[in-house]
């Protein structure tokens, strides 16, 4: 942006009334902290893959979701922003829908567009921390025999382009969105914060990667699943609070203001169908495991926060309770599918973020009055077969190119060794044969 603009922007913004200043800073300050709370996940993801893995693949994990939002900001500043949000271009459209955010063209700066509740900066700075989730969501799914490098590779190509261009067809005014669409649906299609956009784009990048790169050594014997448990499940418990109680920045500030009425039960239905969610997964893994599974109730809560994702803004509280605990109970039979049908997924990632991604946009077109199943159906169909195919041609590319399995003998060593040269615990190498 030129320094004339910028000094027109700062004229106008600075003949506002008090009142109205208060109230732009206000609604700016709260979607920047989102943004942090939003950030603030990725720890909480480390904990929870790490801990629901093997302690000789923990630095692995650990290094991953390290790069995991650096790639994806950094991507998504130079292409991703573009094509997500073209509109925003300005009279650059072109331009920047080929170029992206950082520089080519794009409208974006520290001022207040007319009609506008945050800067472009803090817009821009927000959702590129939701970016990056989708590419951490592949992470634990993939986590224990993908090679880092093949890792990095997927996840700058599909934060850059797959996922902004997904998220394009909703949230930047495309044709999900549009008059036609809802003439066809019968309504708009909707996706509040991300059951869709975000956590199904990035259960979809973890199913295609599952299913190319197959299961861990050892997994299955004789046809049948075999236990191999995670090596800390304090810090996978401490993940998933962090997770939590991200997910009240991830949600809330998708409000893009401070409307009290909204934010409250934007919070508050955040609250409750987590907290069904691991009320639901508890009363399905005492009946179908005999025993409260901790990793199934842990699973609970990230499978309601996903599940209220998309209609948090919408429905009631008892309709959110509802979302929470079904979500809750389909992600424990959810785990077990998937490892009877032989995809192995050693933190659950498809049945929380997949499965439960599909349930929560679902459910908005079951309990919003204001739209239609069909236009929710639909909407998770087009966002689910075109990231699933784009990711699996990605993977494939990249097993054919690069490879994106490690040997079987640095499987079996373990990946803190074979690719990093150094334990997550040292001194404590019998782990590695765990």
């Amino acid at each position: 942006m030129d320094l004339t603009t910028l000094e027109t922007a700062q004229k106008t913004y600075e003949a506002m009334d008090l009142a109205a200043k208060s109230f732009i800073s206000l609604n700016n300050l709260w979607v920047l902290i989102g943004g942090f709370l939003v950030f603030a996940m990725h720890l909480g993801f480390a904990c929870v893959e790490t801990g629901l893995c093997r302690a000789k693949n923990a630095t692995n994990i650990l290094c991953k979701n390290t790069l995991t939002p650096a790639i994806g900001f950094t991507t998504f500043a130079l292409i991703g922003y573009g094509l997500m949000f073209p509109a925003l271009n300005g009279d650059h459209w072109i331009l920047g829908k080929i170029l992206g955010f950082a520089g080519f063209g794009i409208h974006a700066s520290g001022t207040i567009a007319q009609g506008a509740t945050t800067t472009d900066w803090t817009w821009f700075f927000f959702q590129g921390m939701f970016a990056a989730t989708g590419g951490t969501i592949v992470s634990g799914a993939v986590a224990e025999r993908i090679k880092l490098s093949a890792y990095m590779v997927f996840t700058a190509i599909f934060v850059m382009f797959v996922y902004p261009i997904i998220g394009s067809w909703g949230w930047g005014g495309g044709f999900l969105v549009s008059e036609s669409f809802a003439k066809i649906a019968g309504s708009v299609f909707h996706d509040f914060a991300g059951s869709a956009f975000v956590h199904t784009v990035g259960g979809c990048g973890a199913l295609a990667g599952v299913i190319i790169l197959g299961p861990r050594i050892g997994k299955y014997v004789g046809g049948k699943p075999r236990p191999i448990m995670g090596h800390n499940m304090g810090l996978a418990t401490i993940g998933v609070f962090l997770l939590w109680l991200g997910w009240f920045g991830f949600n809330g500030a998708s409000t893009v203001n401070t409307d009290p009425g909204l934010l409250s039960l934007v919070e508050v239905n955040t609250m409750i169908a987590a907290s069904a969610g691991i009320l639901g997964a508890l009363l399905m893994s005492k009946m179908l495991l005999h025993k409260p599974d901790l990793s199934m109730v842990l699973n609970g809560c990230l499978a309601g926060l996903v599940g209220v994702t998309a209609g948090a803004d919408c429905i009631g509280i008892f309709p959110a309770v509802l979302i929470g605990f079904i979500c809750g109970v389909v992600v424990v039979v959810a785990v077990l599918f998937f490892d009877k049908i032989r995809l192995d997924d050693p933190v659950g990632a498809l049945s929380v973020h997949f499965v439960c991604g599909i349930l929560g946009t679902l459910a908005v077109g079951i309990f919003s009055p204001y739209y239609t199943f069909l236009a929710q159906l639909i909407g998770i169909f087009v966002v689910g077969a075109v990231a699933f195919s784009s990711a699996f041609a990605i993977f494939s590319l990249l097993k054919i190119t690069m490879g994106i399995r490690v040997s079987e003998k640095s499987e079996l060593k373990g990946l803190d060794i074979a690719e990093h040269g150094g334990e997550a615990y040292s001194g404590f190498q019998f782990f590695s044969n765990m």
